[in-house]
């Protein structure tokens, strides 16, 4: 079977790239990813172990997957990310994020090729009680472009249920380290300013606010779930290892660095709302996620150990 990989240089692009040879059946990979990031480091001996074809291409260009033939399945990790940083692009992100996601979509249906979507748990905005997947409409509440995108792709993949099979996963906030890692998020830029001996800047209102977390570990446990169960149901299903507190990380964090410091602000860092996301959907399909936030933030504070 081959597979195709979108965004291929991102964080979570790289690491399944670098474990696509873990999934069961896939005898060819086809990395694709505009290299905007320039994350050359992403494929530094990723041939290695795997076979596989790297690809410069951008998606959000008409017919810019026509070379491509014979492909089982696509997992589609191309787009511009950074929620919070999403309102200072809005039309550049809305533009990009929704041709690439139109241009997958007409890939898939020409070829009968398997999708799997990533969507946010940022969908559902800010809640009071835990949330799952058949909450109702106005229960979602997107609070930034990048998040009300997805919810735009999720309504595109329903109005084509007919003609493709797909799953969506609407994945917690990422941590943990891989090739192609980041550190725009939560955990990851925590993990960076303890590191850097850095105050960790948070809203004052922020320090017991809930949000999921998904370790990049339990991703791709995900992407090999879904290609060997063929698991595509046309459905959503939320993605998360665990849900936690802005204090809980810092004190994940404060287990392995000392000396932490935290600077409140009267401004909102990030995307500070709460929300308490149930993963039980995914868990009674068969798919337990249960890697330890605590364990990315110690191999993440390890790899940052020697910076000044």
């Amino acid at each position: 079977m081959n597979l195709l990989i979108t965004g291929s240089c991102g964080h979570i692009g790289s690491f399944l790239s670098h474990n696509v040879h873990k999934i069961k059946g896939i005898k060819k990979c086809y990395l694709v990813d505009n290299f905007h990031s320039t994350n050359l480091n992403s494929i530094f001996n990723i041939a290695k172990k795997n076979k596989l074809d790297f690809n410069i291409i951008d998606i959000s260009k008409k017919d810019s997957l026509n070379k491509f033939k014979n492909i089982d399945y696509l997992i589609h990790l191309a787009s511009m990310t950074n929620a919070a940083g999403s309102f200072k692009r809005k039309n550049e992100m809305y533009r990009n994020n929704i041709n690439c996601m139109n241009n997958v979509i007409k890939f898939c249906i020409k070829n009968k090729t398997k999708l799997i979507h990533i969507s946010s748990t940022s969908v559902y905005g800010k809640q009071a009680d835990i949330v799952d997947e058949n909450c109702e409409k106005k229960y979602l509440k997107p609070q930034s472009p990048y998040a009300d995108i997805k919810l735009i792709e999720e309504e595109m993949l329903k109005k084509v249920t007919k003609k493709i099979q797909y799953i969506t996963y609407r994945f917690g906030t990422i941590s943990g380290i891989s090739k192609g890692m980041r550190f725009h998020t939560a955990v990851n830029k925590f993990c960076l300013n303890a590191s850097l001996n850095q105050p960790l800047t948070v809203y004052k209102t922020a320090l017991n606010q809930f949000r999921p977390y998904l370790s990049v570990k339990d991703s791709f446990k995900i992407f090999k779930f879904t290609i060997e169960r063929d698991f595509f149901k046309n459905d959503i299903y939320n993605a998360l290892s665990e849900n936690c507190t802005v204090k809980q990380i810092i004190n994940k964090i404060k287990i392995f660095k000392k000396n932490v410091n935290v600077k409140f602000v009267n401004s909102e860092i990030m995307n500070q709302l709460s929300y308490h996301v149930s993963k039980k959907k995914l868990c009674d399909a068969g798919l337990n996620l249960n890697n330890k936030i605590k364990n990315d933030i110690k191999e993440t504070i390890n790899i940052l150990r020697y910076i000044k």
